[in-house]
């Protein structure tokens, strides 16, 4: 039979297991700031315990961390970082503090205060002691990110990311500072996981939108942006970048539908609201709705008078409305256009025979009309050049006018436009067979074709 001391021995050593294990968890859990918050009569007893020993002794290792622990896992930013503050201060003569651990929850504790420059200053500490730790990398990456230092966040998030691969934030200030460095197919890699993750993120959805229009996938980004439109804080932006690729695109109706839902938004921010009310001026301008497009310019001139164009267009577009030809002649699709420059090519030379023999036109720019002029006196090839444009013609438009007049072997060319030429045009054209046909002279012409 076993003595008693036998049967004993066994018992006594699990007991001593378990009592080392139990001890290695608490110590574990009151370091890692983890585990349950003390309550009530425990906890006020071991914050005036610790008080009392700090007393006594204000370098006291354990009082010291017991209470920073606790504000930590309190989330009492305030005490804790004057805690830690003290304790980083011991750590160059007491080697049993955990230096790295008390520099970053210092810089935490600062960083949850909004003391940035602090929270900035001891995580980069903290990254010397620890170059491989994810909760520096992350903060100080987050920090650069809102400071704007979107090449430095990219390299320190990347690390995080290296640490915690599945780290949703870390993919979203990983993404958008990929954004901001104009690098949109790596920036979706991380933003598409981040929505796939938390449809609910807007931010990040909206930046995903950016991204496919800049690499040019329009119908996935106007997609996001319509999903977008009802939001009452992105809905006006969304709506705006909408609008602009289908104005972009030449979708005008689109554009004119997408412009008009984010002006229906209550809160609009001032420069989103103008530059809205300045893109649906184009998207009617586009349309030949000058009567709808004017009273939307005359309000943000109202507001800014100095904004971008709107000066010159309010004169252009109450000139246009006065005058069917010269809007005709600027703004109507192009079939319209080339119809009206065949008539002032029929008519340009009165008392001739007028033969068309080739028309050309460059998109909306401009267009070309070949003909066949024979009068009593003279016979010869003409080249018509009708320019769109109210601005200033240069000397580079003459020369491409010269060389396609060599070209279709024309005797005289002529250049029409509704603005001016430069001067460096006028005296290109001094030497040669060509005409200008300024906007004063434009509008004889168009009177006398009817």
């Amino acid at each position: 039979m076993k003595t008693m001391n036998e049967f004993l021995f066994p018992a006594a050593a699990v007991l001593l297991v378990m009592g080392v294990m139990l001890l290695l968890v608490f110590l574990a859990t009151r370091r890692s700031g983890g585990g349950k918050r003390l309550k009530g009569r425990d906890r006020n007893a071991v914050i005036r315990a610790a008080k009392k020993k700090i007393a006594q002794n204000p370098r006291d290792r354990e009082a010291l961390l017991t209470l920073a622990d606790m504000h930590y896992g309190d989330e009492a930013w305030a005490e804790a970082m004057a805690s830690y503050q003290t304790l980083m201060e011991l750590c160059a003569s007491d080697p049993l503090i955990n230096e790295f651990e008390v520099t970053l929850r210092y810089a935490v504790s600062a960083m949850k205060l909004k003391i940035f420059d602090e929270a900035h200053k001891y995580f980069m500490v903290a990254r010397t002691l620890n170059p491989e730790s994810f909760e520096v990398n992350y903060n100080l990456g987050f920090m650069e990110y809102k400071l704007k230092n979107y090449e430095k966040a990219a390299a320190l998030l990347k690390g995080a990311l290296s640490r915690q691969p599945d780290h949703v934030d870390t993919w979203k200030y990983l993404g958008h500072s990929l954004y901001k460095l104009s690098r949109p197919k790596e920036a979706l890699v991380f933003l598409r996981r981040v929505f796939d993750n938390r449809p609910e993120d807007k931010e990040t959805l909206f930046a995903a939108g950016q991204c496919y229009s800049e690499i040019g996938v329009y119908d996935q980004a106007v997609r996001i942006f319509s999903h977008l439109r009802p939001d009452p804080v992105l809905g006006p932006q969304a709506a705006l970048m909408a609008g602009l690729i289908n104005l972009k695109t030449r979708q005008y109706d689109k554009a004119i539908m997408d412009l008009e839902i984010g002006l229906r938004h209550k809160e609009i921010a001032a420069d989103v609201l103008l530059e809205l009310k300045y893109r649906l001026a184009a998207a009617y301008l586009a349309n030949q709705e000058i009567g709808k497009a004017l009273p939307l310019l005359q309000e943000i001139k109202a507001v800014n008078p100095s904004y971008k164009d709107v000066e010159t267009q309010i004169l252009r577009y109450q000139e246009l409305a006065g005058n069917n030809n010269l809007k005709t002649y600027l703004v109507a699709a192009p079939s319209d256009f080339v119809a009206l420059c065949r008539k002032i090519t029929l008519s340009f030379f009165p008392d001739a025979k007028t033969k068309i023999v080739d028309i050309t036109v460059q998109t909306s720019d401009y267009a070309d009309i070949l003909a066949e002029v024979e009068t009593g006196k003279w016979h010869d090839d003409i080249l018509f050049r009708f320019i769109r444009t109210s601005g200033k013609v240069g000397e580079l438009a003459l020369r491409d006018f010269q060389v396609r007049l060599k070209e279709t072997k024309a005797g005289r060319g002529f250049c029409f436009t509704a603005g001016e030429f430069s001067e460096e045009a006028v005296r290109f054209v001094e030497a040669r067979l060509i005409d200008l046909i300024d906007k004063n002279k434009l509008l004889k012409v168009l009177a006398k074709a009817g």
